[in-house]
């Protein structure tokens, strides 16, 4: 039950961490955001990677995850980066963003195929969901959308996840086809950790507590 309840725990974390934040990104956003990239990544390398290459041929493997990284830099052109914790839409706007709304629902529903045959996975996806929504809750609030659009786009968001889980688990995808899915998610973890971690370096500058950070999400995703 962990597999589906999880990552909607995450987004009312975020939602509650918005609250608590005063609609300002806090330091201490930024640094959960730079400790779930290192250890969603890790997770991806430790749990998925080594799977999916055992059980398809390595050169269509590789082919996969190169769509799914793909992939996420084409739904990144409508949610604007929302997934590594970026949102640029103009908050003055009263009109619904759908491209972001429907980028991020796909990125959600594809995220939870692979915890249904690795339930590790999920601690993953539930790091990763937190800090992005935190950010977009804030952004939510800030904005002129009436409460009704913004319960409706957080209801969504969170259930797309557990949705892409359940499909997963009852549905009879077939090895290949399912190896072939997860391939593709690794490739868009691949660009989200990487994108997260190359952009926690501001200026280029060696920061100490998002380099602990960073380890420490690395030494976690060993141990689960």
């Amino acid at each position: 039950m962990n597999k589906y309840l999880f990552p909607v725990y995450a987004v009312i974390i975020g939602i509650i961490i918005a609250k608590f934040t005063k609609n300002k990104t806090s330091w201490n956003t930024k640094l959960l955001l730079s400790f779930s990239g290192a250890f969603l990544l890790a997770l991806t390398l430790f749990e998925l990677l080594p799977e999916v290459y055992s059980h398809l041929e390595t050169k269509l493997t590789g082919l996969f995850i190169m769509c799914g990284i793909l992939l996420q830099i084409v739904l990144e052109l409508f949610s604007k980066g929302a997934e590594h914790g970026h949102v640029h839409i103009h908050k003055e706007s009263n009109i619904f963003p759908w491209l972001l709304f429907i980028s991020l629902c796909i990125h959600s529903f594809l995220e939870g195929f692979p915890i249904n045959q690795h339930n590790d996975m999920v601690y993953g996806v539930l790091v990763h969901k937190i800090p992005i929504a935190t950010i977009l809750s804030l952004f939510l609030f800030q904005s002129k959308f009436s409460k009704t659009q913004i319960i409706g786009f957080l209801v969504v968001f969170a259930v797309m996840t557990p949705l892409g889980t359940y499909i997963s688990n009852t549905v009879d995808l077939g090895l290949q086809l399912a190896h072939s899915i997860n391939s593709i998610v690794i490739g868009i973890f691949f660009h989200i950790a990487t994108t997260i971690l190359f952009e926690s370096g501001e200026g280029h500058k060696f920061n100490l507590s998002k380099f602990i950070a960073i380890i420490l999400g690395v030494g976690i995703a060993y141990f689960v």
